[in-house]
């Protein structure tokens, strides 16, 4: 313990003082002394006090006058800040008194205590004349104006004080009947006087200026006046202790503290809390609704008759702020320029065009209608498209706020709705929390991953509540469980995103506009890395050169680094070739630095920099094999090449193996197909009798890969077809395609990926159906450049330009010799 208990408790040291005041008060002394500061006490002269010493400086003052013996004196002040560790003096009291050590009490395990005697008051020079081990300072004494003896008033006066102060003792309980006993047996006016200003429990500050004022009967008149205004708040407790008592009980220990509470309150003419009256103050500037204005002023007034310490007083607090904090009457403007926002669509994004082209039709429904649109729009595509941030955009574009909820994961509804103010800890859902956030009502709300939102738990179903939000004919009136009101939603913008549209319920998707925001292609990557992404990792360095990617750099990095529909790996990777050739930079010399700077990055400089290319695109592998047939695929990550190979072998019967990591819906499709090949064998000029002693395999290569769809159907038959035949397929075909059991032809999707990936393979012919002729009216002249299509309705269609009239090099010799003995007819 580092500091001094100057006070060993109320009236500690009990004394009376028998002879003459005058020469105990009026010693004179004026000279350098040690000063012992106090904390939290100020002695008054002729009394004697114990103080407990804990500081080192107040330690080897007290073994200083100890040593010194009876005729030692010593100056003692009170701190000004009782907090202060090492006091100077400016931070105690000018006014102090003479003192003496009378004696020092070792206590085990407790600081020493001593006991000082007091004299008369004295003034300390503000500049010591030593430091250490204590401070020393000049004094002078100050002089004591005293009555006579026979002064009738002082004497009325010291009656009238000595009676407060017995009575004050009295209705204190802290200070107990031996106080009361001790000072009852006091008979010196002067030392009751000074003692009881030494002892009383009231603020230091004016015990300080009670000690400047020399006169005593001056200084009595004071502290009467002090010990009449503590007289009165012991008096106002009792009266309120005495109220409640009545209504005390034993299950109503709660309800008595909120009532003395309450009646301390009003005895003091402060009925209103400060939290209370500030949120009146808050409410004054808002403009709340009718029905809003009723609830409010009805629970601030029960949290006005509250205690601060029971746990409601916080959920009203809470519910009343929250209320407060609604944007009531915000609004921003939209600004509808048409070409402001191409161009910043433009800016942010590149291509896009069908989902930029709805976006402006929205913004200009919005700029000639006078109602907000009720369209909720839903943007779903593949992981990295830019569909948050193609919403970011719109934002700009039309200058609202932006706010973005994350619901993936979401599955208690009271994070949609919000809890109900009976839960602890009860708070308003994320859609109200967010328009707070806004501060305005029109806000763009971005609903993100809403595919990812759980279903029905024990906790209610978020998807359900996400009806009323998104549905236009009842978002004027969302009903926020903690709020316990309507709150008009109408005119927020609303834009969900989503990946997938499998996991969202029917009625839920209902209630919007789908846009597709489809995977970009290659050359779309390319321009995207070239305008975007590039310049952004180099944004925050400063290069001493220009980095310069090359167009086939840049789609080595695209094909060999990245396998997405999006953009989001290739803006790492494009980060990590960045990084690693700022280090390169960064530890070469020179004349290499030189080089560096003055290079363009071709694909070799790539693969030297990043290493081995984690993917390898499928490359076309030539008709030398009957059975190999490309076909053409669609995955998250774009298109793909999908190789589907057929074999036959002896066997006793006539059934089909399949290999491969293949969900039901393809499965179904190699078995369709294989039932249409065998009902078509005259057409392939093939024996009706080879599945009684050949067997079919039809394998899918990389095994491990999942795949699935219908739309490998025409690959699959023509495959079979060819393997049955032994006949060539043409030369860089590749096709796609659904088929039906009459051998129809049906469309199917993501032909601009297939075509891609056609491309990359170095595929010059691709069959489609004809249904998918339309498809290709959409795609870009310079992405078909140099591939021809075959639109075909039905498969035979497809096997007169698949198959080719010579046969493979290393044919299999098919030929069924006829039996006599046997019906060989297995159909």
């Amino acid at each position: 313990m580092s500091k001094d208990n100057t006070l060993q408790g109320s009236f500690s040291v009990i004394a009376d003082f028998e002879g003459n005041i005058n020469d105990l008060l009026n010693v004179q002394v004026d000279g350098t002394l040690p000063v012992l500061p106090l904390r939290n006490m100020v002695l008054f002269p002729g009394v004697v006090a114990s103080v407990a010493v804990g500081r080192e400086s107040s330690l080897e003052l007290i073994r200083y006058a100890e040593q010194r013996g009876g005729d030692a004196y010593i100056a003692v002040s009170c701190q000004v800040d009782a907090a202060i560790e090492v006091p100077t003096m400016g931070d105690i009291y000018p006014t102090g008194t003479l003192a003496k050590v009378l004696r020092v009490v070792e206590i085990p395990n407790h600081h020493p205590t001593a006991i000082l005697q007091s004299f008369g008051r004295i003034s300390l020079s503000p500049e010591p004349t030593r430091i250490n081990p204590f401070l020393r300072t000049h004094v002078s004494t100050l002089p004591e104006e005293l009555p006579e003896e026979n002064d009738a008033e002082f004497k009325a006066l010291f009656e009238t004080f000595r009676e407060a102060t017995l009575q004050y003792i009295k209705l204190n309980e802290n200070l107990g009947m031996e106080a009361f006993m001790a000072v009852q047996n006091i008979s010196n006016p002067i030392f009751f006087i000074n003692f009881v200003a030494t002892n009383l429990p009231f603020d230091t500050e004016e015990k300080a200026l009670l000690l400047e004022d020399g006169n005593m009967m001056s200084r009595t008149f004071s502290l009467l006046r002090i010990l009449q205004r503590e007289l009165q708040f012991v008096k106002l407790k009792q009266k309120i202790s005495e109220r409640t008592r009545e209504e005390l009980d034993q299950q109503q220990k709660e309800y008595y503290l909120q009532h003395q509470i309450k009646n301390f309150q009003k005895e003091l003419g402060n009925s209103e809390g400060n939290d209370a009256q500030e949120l009146k103050e808050r409410a004054k500037s808002l403009s709340l609704p009718e029905n809003v204005q009723k609830i409010f002023e009805k629970e601030v007034t029960k949290l006005e008759r509250m205690n601060t310490s029971v746990p409601d007083y916080s959920v009203v607090y809470n519910y009343l702020d929250t209320i407060l904090s609604l944007p009531w009457g915000k609004w921003t403007t939209d600004n509808l320029d048409l070409r402001r926002a191409q161009r910043v669509l433009d800016r942010d994004h590149y291509g896009m065009e069908k989902v930029k082209e709805r976006i402006l039709e929205h913004l200009a429904v919005m700029k000639v209608s006078k109602q907000h649109p009720t369209t909720i729009l839903c943007l779903y595509g593949p992981p990295g498209v830019g569909k948050t941030s193609l919403c970011r955009s719109i934002a700009e574009s039309l200058g609202r706020k932006y706010q973005r909820i994350s619901l993936g994961g979401v599955h208690d509804e009271s994070e949609i709705r919000g809890h109900r103010r009976t839960y602890i800890a009860a708070m308003c859902g994320r859609i109200m929390k967010t328009i707070i956030k806004a501060e305005s009502n029109n806000p763009l709300l971005v609903l993100d991953e809403i595919d990812k939102v759980g279903g029905r738990t024990h906790h209610g179903d978020p998807q359900a509540a996400l009806l009323e939000l998104l549905d236009p004919e009842q978002n004027n009136t969302f009903h926020d469980n903690f709020l316990d009101f309507d709150y008009d939603l109408s005119q927020v913008f609303f834009i969900a995103t989503a990946n997938s549209l499998s996991n969202i319920p029917d009625p839920l998707r209902d209630r919007m506009e789908l846009i597709n925001v489809e995977g970009y292609l290659t050359e779309e990557k390319k321009e995207i890395a070239k305008k975007h992404l590039l310049p952004q990792a180099l944004e925050s360095l400063q290069l001493p050169f220009s980095l310069k990617v090359s167009p086939a750099a840049t789609e080595f990095l695209i094909e060999k680094y990245t396998r997405e529909s999006g953009v989001r790996q290739l803006e790492k990777q494009i980060a990590k070739l960045v990084r690693k050739i700022v280090l390169n930079y960064q530890i070469s010399d020179e004349d290499q630095q030189k080089a560096m700077a003055n290079k363009t990055l071709k694909p070799a400089d790539v693969q030297e920099i990043m290493g081995t290319p984690p993917y390898n695109r499928d490359a076309y592998q030539g008709n030398d094999f009957a059975g190999v047939v490309n076909g053409l695929a669609w995955t998250a990550v774009g298109g793909e090449m999908l190789f589907i190979e057929s074999n036959i072998s002896r066997a006793k019967s006539g059934r089909m193996t399949i290999t491969g990591n293949l969900g039901n819906v393809m499965k179904e499709s190699a078995l369709l197909a294989f039932q249409y090949v065998k009902s078509h064998l005259d057409e392939l000029g093939v024996d009706h009798r080879i599945f009684d002693h050949w067997k079919l395999h039809l394998h899918f290569p990389e095994g491990a890969v999942p795949k699935d769809g219908p739309s490998a159907g025409i690959t699959i038959a023509t495959s079979m077809a060819s393997t049955l035949t032994q006949r060539k397929v043409r030369p860089r075909l590749a096709m796609t395609g659904e088929i039906t059991l009459r051998g129809r032809v049906l469309p199917v999707g993501g032909i601009k990926e297939k075509i891609l990936a056609a491309k990359r393979a170095g595929i010059t012919d691709i069959i489609l159906s004809k249904d998918n002729e339309k498809n290709i009216l959409d795609i870009p002249e310079r992405y078909v450049k140099g591939v021809t299509f075959h639109f075909v309705s039905t498969v035979s269609e497809v096997w007169k330009i698949a198959l080719l009239d010579e046969k493979v090099s290393n044919a299999i010799d098919l030929t069924i010799p006829h039996s006599k003995n046997k019906n060989t007819d297995n159909e």
